[in-house]
């Protein structure tokens, strides 16, 4: 039976939890690294996240601020990493159709030799 989505081996409340972190820290930092099969399912999720940030209406707003952890982008404290999602990430994609995030393979992990991956905004 396919689900359409990888269960990343937790259940649905651990899941939602660490798919919201590495957005949020996506969105931070615009380049994390991570396993494959996470950057994978992050890659839905902040290409959703990109599209709702150019509609940038208030119901837009209130969607991504339900997946988007409310933290800093800075040390400076003067900007929210939703804050940063409308007002720089989706003004940067504004004449793109789709596919605003890579995944990009990198070598096995050490330790357990699991498949890594980066993904950033293109």
């Amino acid at each position: 039976m396919a689900l359409g989505y990888s269960k990343l081996g937790r259940n649905s409340a651990q899941r939602k939890a660490l798919l919201r972190d590495l957005l949020t820290d996506l969105i931070i930092y615009e380049r994390i690294e991570t396993t494959l099969t996470k950057a994978k399912e992050l890659k839905r999720l902040a290409d959703k996240m990109v599209t709702l940030g150019k509609a940038n209406t208030l119901s837009a707003r209130v969607r991504a601020a339900k997946m988007v952890r409310f933290e800093h982008t800075d040390e400076s404290k003067e900007q929210f990493a939703i804050q940063k999602l409308f007002s720089e990430i989706a003004e940067k994609y504004k004449d793109r159709n789709g596919g605003y995030t890579r995944v990009l393979k990198t070598g096995p992990r050490r330790g357990d030799s699991a498949p890594m991956a980066i993904i950033e905004f293109v």
